[in-house]
């Protein structure tokens, strides 16, 4: 049996928990492509995949930890802690495999996959809460009975 989604929350499908994971790999292979792009020429798929595996495998520890599968829009705990760890273990991974982890990287890749990873759950939370239905069951609940129509 599964939790049933909290108010406010989308309902949880497989294939809303696909795109949100997703949406977190496409964080980080957008700060991968970013950074070839801005320090060498075109390398391809390969160079790409070289440079963002560490994160992604953050960002996979990240979903186990906070078993992101559930709620993986939710920007607390889950974002964060997902974003953390992404971010974490890919320098440590950078660090052990040799790859490079100038202090400029290390605070453009935090600032980056936060604006991004945290961004778009933001977005989502913020169309939650602008959504009609959802913003009159909220008050529904807080005046602890229906509303007068």
């Amino acid at each position: 049996m599964t939790d049933p989604a909290p108010a406010g929350a989308p309902p949880r499908r497989p294939g809303l928990v696909l795109l949100a994971a997703l949406a977190d790999v496409a964080c980080v292979l957008a700060l991968a492509s970013g950074g070839l792009a801005t320090h060498s020429a075109d390398e391809g798929t390969a160079r790409l995949l070289v440079v963002a595996w560490p994160f992604v495998a953050g960002t996979a520890l990240g979903w186990l930890i906070t078993r992101a599968w559930r709620r993986p829009w939710r920007l607390w705990p889950t974002g964060v802690v997902v974003w953390g760890c992404t971010w974490a273990l890919g320098v440590l991974l950078r660090v052990l495999t040799g790859q490079g982890v100038a202090p400029a990287f290390q605070l453009v890749s935090f600032g980056f996959l936060a604006v991004t990873m945290l961004g778009w759950r933001g977005v989502v939370a913020l169309v939650g809460v602008l959504r009609p239905g959802d913003r009159r069951r909220r008050a529904r609940d807080l005046a602890g009975g229906p509303l007068p129509r």
